[in-house]
């Protein structure tokens, strides 16, 4: 199929769709596509995954405004449904890959899922479609390993016997949709051509900039903008840090300096998670191992922001021994297990560190999410004979809890905000051992955030 046919048949809606992966982007790209009329096949090698999504029921909880509704629409439509069989996808003329890409300790990327996809779509891929991978790659995968796969399994020649581009994702749980649509989206073709033609594609659910490049330029780009909050974000840790040893507030600090033109630092916190920012930094510098680019700045900030759940185990252990306790033998409760507010991603959580080493200096700890099922309930109950409270994810639950009950049921009124949810003034009124990322130890004003 000409790029020139592939482009008329995008145009009428009668381009077929597929997406490998129907998780957090992949599932809401396969239902927008087939809202605006394409016909679109799902690959999702978790069955209960595809027997949810062919029911209509979306398997993404947290508050994620309008999947629900969508996938039940498309799925009734039958414009979309799912399967586990990758040779349906032999009559698709249009194919996203979705998978994940993460790192492994060593911080090297681990393609076994985007590897398995490309072997397995290779064998079947239908002469003249286009491929698109929408997943966050190292700089020069395309090149080193998608082209080679798809070639070497199809028996195919790129820009000949297939088409094949790369256009990262950028969304964000909880604003998947609203992401998808609104945000920009940089377009990496084979040849500028099919750039243009992907570009037709996306400009179907997309309402904001689509750039056309090459693939190097998009894979570059995604990383980039990845590592750059990764840096910023560990700037504002740092600062953090220095205020509380000097008894300054940064959240006060970061206001006044972003009044400044051209300013604007991040937010601090207790710890960086999710797929994408812990990950791509990383990708970004594999990307360059062994071509001599000596890095420095990327890993020290990835150690900084690492660093941050340990950071607040000192706070606690701190709050904890000005309330007459002490860590050894404590019993925590920690407020928050995803990565996100208001979200049930897990996905490299600081909250799951921040356990870790609780557990090491002898402490057992409760966790609460009211997003994540493993860890929902009733918060109250599950405070019950703790010695200290941790927050480490601003779900919106959170903000409007009642924390004189909560006081009333912990062994010592020592609480650590680790998101800058509560007012510290208010708390220290109130009786509480508080302790909060970029705080001083002693009082200090803040906006009122939550009644009491």
């Amino acid at each position: 199929m000409e790029l020139s046919e592939l482009k008329n048949k995008i145009e009428s809606r009668e381009a077929r769709l597929a997406v490998i992966g129907l998780g957090y982007v992949g599932l809401p790209v396969a239902a927008m596509f087939a809202e605006t009329g394409f016909d679109v096949l799902g690959i999702e090698i978790k069955p209960d995954r595809v027997q949810k999504i062919n029911a209509g029921v979306s398997p993404i909880e947290g508050d994620e405004p309008g999947m629900d509704e969508l996938l039940a629409k498309v799925v009734k439509a039958g414009k979309l449904r799912a399967s586990d069989s990758y040779p349906a996808l032999s009559d698709r003329d249009i194919v996203l890959i979705d998978v994940e890409t993460p790192v492994d300790d060593h911080h090297i990327p681990r393609y076994e899922a985007l590897k398995a996809s490309l072997r397995s779509l290779a064998p079947v891929l239908k002469k003249g479609a286009l491929v698109i991978i929408e997943s966050t790659i190292a700089p020069g995968t395309m090149q080193k390993v998608a082209l080679p796969l798809l070639e070497g399994g199809s028996g195919r020649k790129v820009n000949q016997g297939f088409y094949l581009g790369n256009c990262p994702e950028r969304v964000m749980p909880g604003k998947l949709l609203a992401n998808l649509r609104s945000l920009s989206r940089v377009v990496g073709g084979s040849t500028p051509q099919v750039a243009e033609a992907m570009v037709s594609l996306y400009r179907c659910i997309v309402q904001a900039d689509l750039d056309p490049v090459d693939w190097i330029t998009a894979e570059l780009v995604k990383t980039v903008e990845n590592a750059y909050r990764d840096v910023q974000i560990a700037f504002a840790n740092e600062v953090a840090m220095i205020c509380e040893a000097l008894g300054g507030d940064v959240w006060k600090v970061r206001e006044l300096v972003n009044k400044s033109p051209y300013r604007q630092m991040h937010l601090p916190g207790a710890g960086v998670g999710g797929h994408c920012i812990p990950k791509d930094p990383w990708l970004l510098a594999y990307g360059v191992e062994g071509l001599g680019v000596p890095l420095r700045l990327i890993p020290t900030s990835r150690a900084v922001n690492d660093g941050m759940p340990l950071h607040v185990v000192d706070l606690l252990e701190d709050a904890l021994a000005e309330a007459g306790g002490s860590l050894a033998g404590a019993r925590i409760l920690v407020m928050g297990y995803a990565y996100l507010e208001n979200s049930d991603d897990t996905r490299n959580s600081p909250t799951q560190a921040l356990v870790e080493r609780l557990s090491q200096t002898g402490a057992s700890v409760v966790v609460h999410d009211p997003f994540v099922s493993e860890y929902q309930g009733d918060l109250l109950s599950a405070a019950q004979g703790c010695d200290a409270a941790v927050l480490m994810v601003a779900h919106t639950p959170y903000k409007t809890l009642d924390l004189a009950a909560l006081k009333a049921v912990l062994r010592h009124p020592a609480l650590v905000d680790g998101r800058n949810l509560y007012d510290s003034t208010a708390l220290r009124a109130a009786g509480w051992v508080y302790r909060g990322i970029g705080k001083p130890a002693a009082l200090s004003a803040q906006p009122n955030q939550v009644s009491y």
